[in-house]
């Protein structure tokens, strides 16, 4: 069975198949704020969405993160690193990629364990 939370014509903000939690791609709601500022909010939208599957951080499979500038990299780990549970490091991957708006400087899609 696939449960899907917070279905739009376009997307679905996680889909639960099994034991595998899905996220889409998430980025700052408020997108004036400088790098640490939209890394902040991006990584308290993942913890909010694991929660409501039942999960957290610690149980992250798979992260891939997106900056618009690879510039900003020190200032996003900064941030994720303070984050991350000790011990509970994913894999990662990190790419510079030319985000949907101009104004967004990360996007991460997780991937996780129930």
């Amino acid at each position: 069975m696939i449960q899907r939370f917070d279905v739009g014509a376009r997307l679905s903000e996680m889909a639960v198949h099994g034991n595998t939690i899905y996220l889409a791609g998430q980025i700052a709601d408020d997108a004036s704020q400088d790098i640490q500022g939209q890394t902040r909010q991006v990584l308290e939208a993942i913890d909010a969405l694991l929660a409501r599957a039942g999960s957290d951080r610690s149980k992250i499979l798979m992260a891939q993160i997106f900056l618009a500038d690879l510039a900003d990299f020190p200032g996003m780990n900064a941030v994720w690193d303070a984050w991350v549970p000790a011990g509970n490091a994913p894999p990662r991957a990190t790419v510079q990629a030319a985000l949907a708006k101009p104004e967004w400087k990360v996007e991460i899609v997780v991937t996780a364990a129930v």
